[in-house]
């Protein structure tokens, strides 16, 4: 079977697009767990007998089915070939359309749905990925066709409505009344969603920008369990979480609140001004990124408290005495250990790191403002505006001046 290979690459795409995905085949259980345990726990195990047995026994051969489930979920079925029938390839749930407050309300008051299981559900489409853009869903399991039987022509597509939502789910709601509640659906999406906040946290500290924005592309992969009706108050709720969350994850990843402070703040002021969803979800990414490049720039979680104190020092006040008798000094160490040591650790000596500091911050002055040369040399901690010309030149090439000059020209 030469397409093992792609198949297992198919599938990792999937778990990044968040799309629960396994193979089923005849005797086999694993497919109890496709819907995310939802039935299990609200006692309606007979279902996945009749959504995932009877079509993985019935399924034809090159044949993709889409099934939509009378939760709105849907799954996708595809029959691996020269497996006799025996494996199915299942992947779901997702939906696509976003399930709103008043969805689940308007639902809940024609079907008669009592609170207590109205919450229940409410929490489980928080973990289901939503995908409104049915476009890119059928692209990827077309390209997962064509690889399977060779080309479009040899494979049909099928979708088909399992059944009607309007007549299943007061069945479903007779059945769940008749139990007592059971805390374990709620107790397992809280802690999927506080392993998905930690995923999340982990990606930030570590600086991996793209991992962090794969977690919270889908909103409802970003934990957003609907607090309050104003969904404009409720992303503005969680984008206040969010910025508390990536501090404390860059803080961990060894950023020194220093540089912190700033993004936290201007963050925190900006959150009121948000007037959409829309906006909300642009200013997580724009987080994302902002918290990601600080660990990039300034993660310091390789180095001892001595030089990540030293290298907070000088970031703080280029315009300050960086000299190592100086700095040693106001560390109370010996300057000869304090240039051993960051030579150490950096890799290049701390006036060379100093120089390369003042001289980058003096390359942004230069194209930035329209400082005069002496102007720039003095916020840089240089007073001698020969010797800043001299230093600047050996760094980039250029004086200051030219520097401007070509800058300026594009």
């Amino acid at each position: 079977m030469s397409y093992i290979e792609n198949l297992d690459f198919f599938r990792k795409i999937l778990d990044n697009y968040r799309i629960n995905n396994c193979i089923i085949s005849a005797n086999d259980t694993t497919y109890r767990l496709a819907d995310r345990g939802l039935r299990d726990s609200l006692g309606l195990s007979d279902d996945y007998d009749q959504l995932f047995c009877a079509h993985h026994e019935t399924l034809k051969e090159n044949t993709i089915l889409k099934i939509t489930d009378s939760f709105s979920c849907n799954y996708i079925f595809i029959p691996l070939p020269e497996t006799d029938g025996q494996k199915t390839f299942v992947a779901g749930p997702y939906i696509n359309f976003e399930i709103t407050q008043k969805t689940i309300i308007d639902s809940a008051t024609r079907y008669n749905i009592p609170q207590s299981l109205r919450n229940q559900i409410e929490k489980y489409y928080t973990t289901v990925p939503v995908y409104t853009d049915e476009d890119i869903i059928r692209s990827l399991f077309n390209a997962l066709g064509v690889e399977l039987w060779g080309s479009m022509e040899k494979f049909t597509t099928k979708a088909l409505n399992l059944i009607p939502f309007e007549k299943s789910f007061p069945e479903v709601v007779e059945k769940l009344n008749q139990q007592i509640d059971d805390p374990l659906l709620a107790m397992q999406l809280i802690e999927s969603r506080y392993e998905g906040e930690r995923e999340l946290m982990k990606a930030v500290s570590q600086g991996i920008t793209h991992k962090a924005e794969q977690i919270i592309s889908n909103s409802s992969e970003l934990m957003l369990e609907m607090r309050v009706p104003d969904p404009i108050r409720n992303m503005k709720n969680y984008v206040i979480v969010a910025n508390v969350l990536f501090r404390k994850a860059v803080e961990q990843g060894g950023v020194h609140p220093f540089y912190i402070d700033g993004v936290s703040s201007d963050f925190a002021r900006k959150v009121e001004k948000i007037k959409s969803v829309q906006e909300g979800i642009d200013m997580m990414h724009d987080m994302i990124y902002k918290y990601c490049n600080l660990v990039k720039k300034h993660s310091m979680k390789n180095y001892s408290m001595i030089i990540q104190k030293v290298i907070t020092i000088i970031d703080s006040d280029l315009t300050a005495d960086l000299s190592l008798h100086k700095l040693a000094q106001a560390l109370n160490v010996n300057a000869s250990y304090l240039s051993s040591l960051f030579k150490k650790e950096t890799g290049i000596t701390l006036t060379e790191y100093v120089s390369k500091k003042r001289m980058d911050y003096a390359a942004f002055l230069l194209t930035s403002t329209n400082l005069q040369i002496q102007g720039v040399a003095q916020n840089c901690g240089i007073f001698d505006v020969n010797y800043f010309t001299k230093m600047f030149k050996k760094q980039t090439g250029k004086t200051p001046r030219e520097y401007r000059e070509d800058a300026t020209k594009f």
